[in-house]
């Protein structure tokens, strides 16, 4: 039995299904985008200047269309992550505005070497699925800097890479990349080595800026992930069930366009909702109501036959303490009890704006556990109760059984050196290190072997003469070359 976290009844899902159409026929979605108008009008559906309404027949059409899995593979071309059912994935949250410093232990602004670092860190763990671009490096000009991230990321670890666009003369350069990496058009259709995030303005707007990406992934076949991002209370109702349809209209007004753009290309249900904090004006990712929204529309998702993502596993603490490890922790379980394909979020700190490598391979372990949990308690035919037990009291120990030798690896989540499992006296022999100290010489231990995973020549040149290329149009003679 696999241990699972729902929150509506089935009914309660439909409810929110047919509240969300209903938002999308009578209010509409607002659509920045010729292009995605374009197909709206020509799918015989009513657009008023940029305000399109979309008809349930274009809402079930659409779901119809879209894959129910989406297979990513990684920079080798093996297979990864398998986005579907309650299978369950990690990647480190992305497009942080900071970096935690590891000897202030306050935030700066990133530099390229912290792009490189993440990806050097992300490879060595184990429990994380997937890479991310991130960080915004400070030290590349802004008009570059999200091509700029997939450069790093693509040399930096084989994972298969979550990003997203800045501008939206991007995306070319980004899929160019992508194509030199798989060798060809049609073989990075058929592996996708990256997921795009597209995320709509709440309450129910698409920019040019992101509209665009989602018509882009479609025509490219690269897998598109949704970011509905409503806040409680301030760009959505404050009650959580009602977030969570227009949550859910947001997002189907994005499967809409994207499936008239090319049926059946992958795209992903998701989100980056919150509750605002009104004494703060803040919006708290590890809040628990935050969480109980990212697990209900997840459910929502799963039930219209879509991949599901979310931003959880996660803190809004300001270091790397009790705080991040509490908030973060109980993410990580819900989202994996929830069976949330796709977790973005290990190693953030801030509401989101700031990444710590430090946290990342603490989250690590936290990701395996949530993991172990969710394989649940399996039933082994290889020797029954009461002849094991009945061993145990003849032999007095079961240490050295060959049924423990067989299952104990299988059975027992073994976490790395971060995590003290040792004696008090051993822990004092060693300094008596706190869980920074741990995990910071950990770190300091990856990035000094160098990079883990460095491409082919040949590949890294053909990266190089794309990001200068495009720099050289962009105006920019100088690019921190890693």
């Amino acid at each position: 039995m696999r241990p699972k976290l729902e929150l509506l009844t089935r009914e309660g899902l439909e409810g929110v299904v047919r509240d969300a159409i209903a938002v999308l026929e009578r209010v509409g979605v607002f659509v920045e985008n010729a292009d995605a108008l374009g197909l709206l009008r020509e799918a015989g559906l009513r657009v008023e200047g940029e305000r399109a309404f979309l008809t349930e027949g274009a809402i079930r059409g659409a779901l119809e269309t879209a894959p129910s899995t989406v297979r990513v593979f990684d920079r080798s071309g093996e297979h990864a992550l398998e986005l579907g059912g309650d299978a369950v994935h990690f990647d480190p949250g992305s497009a942080a505005l900071h970096i935690l410093d590891p000897e202030t232990r306050r935030r700066r602004a990133p530099v390229a070497r912290d792009c490189q670092h993440l990806g050097w860190v992300t490879q060595a763990c184990k429990h994380i699925a997937a890479q991310s671009t991130g960080v915004i490096p400070r030290d590349v000009p802004e008009q570059l800097a999200d091509r700029y991230r997939l450069y790093v990321a693509l040399q930096s670890c084989t994972k298969p890479v979550v990003t997203g666009t800045f501008l939206t003369q991007a995306f070319e350069v980004m899929c160019e990349m992508l194509v030199a990496i798989r060798g060809g058009e049609q073989a990075l259709r058929e592996r996708p080595l990256a997921i795009f995030d597209c995320a709509p303005t709440p309450p129910l707007k698409w920019s040019d800026l992101t509209c665009q990406a989602l018509v882009d992934c479609a025509r490219a076949g690269i897998p598109a992930e949704l970011v509905s991002m409503p806040m409680a209370g301030a760009t959505s109702p404050v009650t959580l069930r009602d977030l969570v349809v227009q949550q859910c209209a947001e997002d189907l007004s994005g499967v809409v366009i994207h499936q008239l753009a090319s049926p059946g290309a992958p795209i992903i249900y998701g989100g980056s909702p919150s509750a605002l904090d009104m004494r703060h004006g803040t919006t708290p990712m590890g809040a628990i109501e935050t969480q109980m929204i990212d697990v209900t529309y997840a459910q929502v998702g799963k039930h219209l036959g879509l991949p599901t993502h979310a931003y959880m596993a996660l803190s809004d603490a300001k270091g790397v303490d009790w705080q991040a490890g509490q908030e973060t922790g109980m993410g990580a379980a819900l989202a994996a009890l929830a069976g949330i394909n796709m977790v973005s979020g290990p190693g953030m700190l801030d509401f989101e704006s700031c990444q710590s490598l430090e946290k990342l391979v603490l989250d690590n372990e936290a990701c395996g556990m949530a993991l172990r949990l969710v394989a649940g308690i399996k039933h082994y035919d290889d020797a029954t109760a009461p002849e094991l037990i009945g061993a145990v009291v003849e032999q007095g120990h079961f240490l050295s059984s060959p049924h423990t030798r067989k299952h104990f690896r299988s059975e027992l989540f073994f976490p790395g050196p971060v995590i003290d499992r040792g004696s008090y006296g051993e822990w004092e022999k060693r300094g008596a290190p706190s869980s920074w100290d741990a995990a910071a010489d950990h770190v300091a231990a990856i990035v000094a072997k160098g990079n883990p995973a460095p491409l082919d020549e040949t590949l890294r040149k053909e990266l190089d003469r794309l990001i200068t290329d495009d720099a050289r149009r962009a105006g920019v003679s100088d690019l921190p070359l890693i």
